[in-house]
């Protein structure tokens, strides 16, 4: 159905000219070539324009490759019928109807108003040429042409307008204006027999025969709507374009009732189920699964539903293909509107959430985390809970809403003990003796005055702010004030730094969150501390080295400016966070943990081949850091604060190993916005505040930062794919020169292909992480951002461009661009 909106109008509102229009539109004026008389009616189409190239169907891109054209062909309509409306025969109508008879067109001529309108309605001919030079006094080619295309079936008739050489010679309005009556196309005056071969041939195979093409897919609207399932199509914004019969028979509204609606505002019932649709749809993928409707006047009902993405032009989606089962219908929703015990917070209801408020914007963003495909077993078992409160008593009601509350805990097997042994237990080293032997890690007592309310957050953020005493140059300091931007040029800064960005960024980024205050440390202790840090970076690692450390840094920096963060992290939390995010990869080899172990590597060895790296990084860390008092930035703090300290240090840095990353994101999704519980109560039923989910929000951040690469501006993107691949290629070249197993055959630097990679990559990682990390903090230019790297990666791909060399090629020619105009360009343009 790859068609633009204004041929599905067309098409069903085309039929809509009775027999007595036509009859009206036939009976003109008897005295032909005068004057267009002012009380003369003609009939117009909603539109009485002819179909430009934009109004043409175009077919949808169902593999990467275009599909043909033309699946249904038109009618072998031979010879093709040519009418030649002229005032009286000469030497030009005599060359164009030689070079017709030529090409072995069927000619017609006519010389008046009304035989024009009679020929054309008994033979509906495939082109018309209409004698323009002509006065208008004497033949209004203009009324001609639009009393032709109110005619019922003009639309597949191509229709050509004869004009001077003058026409073209200079720059009026005769060609616009006989473009607005309806003219396909003007033709100039020739006796050249040659060239009117040439024109009839162009009009044949660009005008004649996509209009019968066109004509042609009337059959498919026909087929829509006998069809017995409901079909809509809509624009990629979800704007209704088409709706068949079926949908009007069984949702009651009038095809004018929907057309130019969103779904949103008109059919669907619940929005998280577009939100769900809309995600698979706009990176051109099919959706499939429950929706339910509005139904007019009625109550609303769930149907069984497939949605296509269609590609009319250009790369991105332009139109979705809604086909609705209606065999396949579930119950209705009604019951979710009658209230009973206290699970009403916890069920699903016909909720307009325009209503909720000022917070409408972000209580509609975290609607997506429920929307997204990511669904753990934890989280089925939650759904299936819920369906039960629905045919329980109320008894048990209590009891499930208690258990589902404990199910959303993401920490489900680490033990507590009970209260009752706890009293049960006189002798207190018993107790503590059972509790040291559970718990994996030591208890963490945070005190009151080391967390914040929301309301001191900007307070003690801003009271005191720290000025650098150490000297920055200018070019670096003109940079360093983008710090906090998306766009933020960090291979601009690896240059200005000579491949040490991380002590600038890290200095200007600690000291805008206070960190120095923060931890009681100096200013000079904490450089010391990130010149130390970034010296244990591999300067020769393609990717892992001290850029990405800052980069990782700059983007943890971005997300706690969100002010959604800014209300649950408290100073020592962003401290940590920036810190992990700085050492998070530090003494990095460029290859990866599995590469470690199959060289018993002494990393490998150590770690018992677990966690290997992360592990180190953490390790590394700690032991450079307490192993000189010069860089030790932790020696000023008290004994439960270093250890909260370490805590969040440690396991930030653990939480960017991949192994664990859809453990880390199902939790995030199941606490923060169950798929069990209603959209508008999620903030208020989600303790978000206790100590283990702002663990879960510090892990999902330095993940998120982490691999961050497909989400920023195509010029980072790219550069950050080129030197990922290159990592790894190197990986691969060490394995096949040692013998030892290849951990990523497909990366090697000959037959990989870096764009697939990178799509890959996307599908199964980012997007569905970044969506959720969205949805949680409001930031929607990541999406963005990642939506058009990946169309774009997708370019490259069908354009062959997918070795390094390839890449690196087009970043030299096509996309790098400054990201920020300096400040001297700026004040000139000023």
């Amino acid at each position: 159905m790859g068609c633009s909106p204004s041929v599905l109008l067309d098409h069903i509102q085309g039929e809509s000219v009775t027999a007595n229009q036509e009859k009206q539109i036939t009976k003109k004026s008897a005295i032909p070539y005068l004057k267009k008389e002012p009380t003369r009616s003609v009939v117009h189409r909603k539109s009485s324009l002819p179909l430009t190239p934009e109004d043409e169907p175009f077919d949808a891109y169902r593999t990467p490759s275009e599909s043909k054209f033309g699946l249904l062909l038109p009618p072998n309509r031979s010879p093709l019928k040519l009418l030649m409306v002229f005032l009286q025969p000469d030497a030009v109508s005599d060359t164009l109807s030689r070079a017709a008879d030529k090409l072995g067109f069927d000619v017609t001529t006519s010389n008046s108003y009304e035989g024009t309108l009679e020929e054309f309605v008994s033979k509906l001919h495939d082109l018309i040429v209409i004698d323009a030079r002509c006065p208008q006094r004497i033949l209004d080619c203009d009324t001609l042409c639009r009393s032709i295309r109110n005619t019922r079936g003009s639309q597949h008739t191509a229709a050509v307008a004869l004009v001077k050489k003058s026409a073209f010679d200079k720059d009026d309005v005769t060609v616009t204006t006989l473009l607005d009556s309806g003219f396909n196309r003007c033709i100039v005056e020739t006796t050249n027999i040659i060239h009117y071969v040439n024109e009839l041939v162009q009009l044949k195979q660009s005008d004649i025969r996509p209009l019968a093409q066109y004509a042609t897919n009337q059959s498919l609207y026909v087929a829509l709507e006998k069809c017995n399932d409901i079909v809509l199509v809509t624009d990629d914004s979800f704007r209704l374009q088409y709706a068949n019969r079926a949908s009007e028979r069984f949702l009651g509204y009038r095809y004018e009732e929907t057309l130019g609606k969103t779904l949103q505002e008109q059919l669907i019932y619940d929005p998280i189920q577009l939100n769900s649709m809309s995600s698979s749809l706009m990176r051109a993928r099919e959706w499939q699964g429950p929706i339910t409707l509005r139904r007019k006047g009625q109550d609303a009902i769930t149907f069984t539903c497939k949605a296509t993405p269609i590609i009319s032009a250009g790369r991105s989606p332009t139109h979705f293909a809604i086909v609705i089962d209606i065999h396949g219908l579930s119950e209705t929703p009604s019951t979710f509107d009658k209230p009973r015990g206290s699970v009403q917070s916890l069920r699903r209801t016909s909720l307009d959430v325009r209503s909720v408020g000022s917070d409408y914007l972000r209580r509609t963003s975290l609607a997506k985390l429920s929307a997204l495909p990511l669904e753990a077993p934890i989280t089925k078992v939650i759904t299936l809970l819920t369906q039960a409160q629905e045919q329980t008593t109320p008894s048990v009601v209590g009891i499930l809403d208690k258990v589902i509350d404990l199910l959303q805990n993401s920490e489900l097997y680490s033990p507590h003990l009970k209260d009752d042994l706890r009293l049960r237990c006189d002798e207190p080293v018993t107790s503590d003796l059972i509790t040291a032997l559970l718990m994996q890690q030591p208890q963490l007592h945070t005190s009151a005055s080391s967390r914040r309310s929301s309301n001191d957050s900007t307070t003690l953020r801003s009271a005191h702010r720290t000025v650098s005493k150490i000297r920055v140059p200018t070019q670096i300091k003109e940079l360093l004030e983008t710090s906090l931007t998306w766009e933020f040029d960090i291979f601009r800064l690896e240059d200005l730094t000579n491949k040490k960005p991380l002590t600038h960024l890290g200095m200007n980024l600690f000291l805008h969150f206070d960190v120095p205050q923060t931890l009681n440390c100096k200013e000079k202790t904490l450089f010391n501390w990130l010149t130390v840090i970034e010296m244990n970076y591999h300067m020769d690692n393609s990717y892992h080295n001290s850029t990405h450390a800052a980069d990782v840094m700059q983007a943890t920096a971005g997300f706690l400016e969100k002010d959604r963060l800014k209300a649950i992290m408290d100073p020592l939390d962003e401290a940590t966070s920036l810190l992990a995010a700085c050492a998070h990869d530090i003494d990095h080899p460029g290859k990866s943990s599995a590469f470690l172990s199959n060289c018993d590597n002494p990393l490998a060895i150590l770690y018992n081949d677990s966690t290997v790296l992360e592990n180190h990084h953490a390790a590394l860390t700690f032991k450079l850091t307490l192993g000189d008092d010069r860089i030790n930035i932790f020696k000023n703090l008290d004994r439960e604060t270093y250890k909260i300290a370490r805590h969040n240090v440690i396991d930030m840095i653990l939480a960017t190993e991949m192994t664990k990353h859809f453990e880390h994101l199902a939790k995030f999704v199941n606490v923060f916005c169950p798929k069990s519980t209603r959209s508008d109560e999620c903030e208020n039923s989600i303790p978000i505040t206790l100590p283990e989910n702002i663990t879960l929000v510090k892990r999902m951040m330095i993940k998120c930062a982490d691999v961050s690469n497909p989400t920023r501006p195509l010029r980072l993107c790219v550069e950050w794919a080129r030197r990922i691949a290159e990592e790894y290629f190197a990986q691969t070249d060490e394995e096949k020169l040692r013998g030892l197993p290849v951990v990523m055959p497909m990366f090697d630097r000959i037959t990989c292909s870096i764009p697939k990679s990178q799509i890959g990559f996307v599908d199964y990682i980012v997007h569905d992480m970044f969506e959720a990390w969205d949805a949680f903090i409001d930031m929607p230019e990541l999406v963005s951002y990642m939506r058009q790297n990946y169309i774009r990666w997708k370019e490259f791909d069908e354009q062959g461009h997918t070795t390094a060399a390839d890449i690196r090629k087009l970043q030299n020619n096509l996309i790098m661009a400054p990201m920020f105009p300096s400040k001297s360009t700026t004040k000139r343009n000023e």
